[in-house]
């Protein structure tokens, strides 16, 4: 059973309900998906992590609830947090948060979550315009840097459906898992850039090498089939 103090979840969070919504994650998984993972070993067993993960499905987040091995508590977009939904996010220690505008609330509240040695989770690219995927990642700079959190990205394949695209039956989904990192504590706007910077080149990096390893996956497939 899970024994981490309430503090590493919001305010509000339930660490039971939490518990809950990851057996549903890893109902889904089981379900609908053929997950592959790599290198979860990485994940750091101990001490505040920053999860950044690139972005390409709703399914993501929920996947990764249940997947990453520690209670984890995600930043999700505003307009998620409406009806029985927005309750049930709320139990489970998500925050949310609104694209476009000036809020640090839920930022705060991820500082005090990383304080106590918790999990946050952020997905950088963002699914919107470019505005909205630099702010992100400026955020996940400045969310690491000034709680010291180790940043662990996570590169995601497989969950994107196009549009109009038919329906698949449990589709491979691979997630790669990269080196944790840890970003300068220097100050001010120069070194939050570069911070900025190393947080999108490290998870382009790793969706790159995800993308090589599954195409790798596939020619042998092909010669073996």
């Amino acid at each position: 059973m899970n024994t981490l103090p309430s503090a590493q979840l919001p305010g509000g969070g339930s660490m039971r309900m939490h518990r809950g919504a990851r057996l549903i994650s890893t109902a889904l998984r089981l379900s609908s998906y053929r997950v592959q993972l790599h290198r979860q070993d990485r994940f750091p067993a101990a001490g505040p992590v920053l999860v950044v993960a690139n972005h390409s499905s709703i399914f993501d987040g929920p996947l990764l609830l249940g997947i990453i091995p520690r209670p984890t508590v995600f930043l999700i977009k505003y307009e998620m947090f409406r009806g029985p939904l927005g309750v049930f996010l709320r139990a489970i220690g998500q925050l949310p948060v609104r694209r476009g505008e000036p809020d640090r609330t839920p930022l705060l509240a991820a500082i005090r979550v990383l304080r106590a040695g918790g999990v946050v989770g952020i997905f950088p690219e963002g699914t919107r315009g470019v505005g909205d995927v630099a702010a992100a990642q400026r955020g996940a700079a400045w969310l690491a840097r000034s709680t010291g959190a180790t940043v662990q990205p996570i590169a995601i394949r497989g969950t994107y459906r196009p549009t109009g695209a038919p329906r698949r039956v449990r589709p491979q989904v691979d997630m790669l898992f990269g080196e944790p990192l840890q970003l300068p504590e220097a100050r001010g706007k120069e070194a939050l850039a570069e911070a900025t910077e190393r947080v999108r080149s490290e998870l382009a990096e790793l969706v790159a090498e995800l993308d090589r390893i599954r195409g790798e996956l596939k020619r042998k497939e092909g010669l073996d089939a």
